[in-house]
């Protein structure tokens, strides 16, 4: 049996429009595709996002986590209908752990400069962050719309903490991004291997999904065939 359904969980500072390209490759494959729209002001608000569009597709599900979405998927995939996980350039936490506190187990990335906060609680990216060091292999025109809409991102869902990792229980593909200046590639080394996820490399920035859709849509069509 293949699966029916994908979806696709963005990271902290973007939304569901990172998926656009990935989306309507798989589409044409005549799979259901969502990309939520997390509103990323706490772990458990983004979780629950994941949760409700569960409930509203048919299973079996892929659960795709690009960045700190592979935070939500880790922790939003036990439910009976995900039957495996994608990580794309992706944050992989076992238990009580977080992006956060993965992210200090390695030296910091460039693109770790170029967070600034405010006084709420919610953090944004410079342009140089976005231009240098999240997107630095797409089109001029691409980085202009990813700047002007990111997402501003709570510290709150950042530092959430996985309670039972659904890693351990489905199977793990993983999209490793050796040019990711956002999450450390030794990072991601390291969480593929843990979960013992098939990975396949690809010399990218940390938006692997927008620079090489196509690989990153291949990687999800071999879950989907593969469950």
């Amino acid at each position: 049996m293949t699966a029916k359904s994908v979806i696709l969980v963005h990271g902290a500072w973007a939304d569901g429009s990172s998926w656009s390209k990935v989306i309507l490759e798989l589409a044409a494959e005549g799979l259901s595709v969502t990309a939520i729209q997390m509103p990323l002001t706490s772990f458990g608000d983004d979780v629950a996002t994941l949760r409700r569009a569960l409930a509203l597709v048919e299973g079996p599900v892929i659960l795709v986590g690009h960045s700190y979405g592979g935070s939500v998927i880790t922790e939003g995939g036990n439910d009976k209908k995900v039957a495996a996980l994608v990580f794309i350039a992706a944050f992989a936490p076992d238990s009580d752990e977080s992006a956060a506190s993965l992210g200090e187990t390695v030296d910091p990335p460039p693109m770790a400069a170029e967070v600034r906060p405010d006084s709420a609680g919610f953090l944004k990216l410079t342009e140089s962050g976005i231009r240098d060091h999240f997107a630095q292999d797409l089109s001029d025109s691409e980085k202009t719309v990813l700047f002007a809409a990111q997402a501003p991102t709570a510290v709150a869902s950042l530092t959430g903490k996985i309670t039972e990792p659904a890693w351990q229980s489905r199977p793990s593909w993983y999209l490793l991004a050796t040019e990711d200046h956002a999450i450390a590639p030794k990072l991601q080394h390291i969480m593929s291997s843990r979960i013992m996820a098939k990975v396949t490399e690809v010399a990218s920035s940390h938006v692997a999904m927008l620079s090489h859709p196509d690989l990153a849509t291949r990687l999800i069509l071999e879950a989907v065939r593969a469950v």
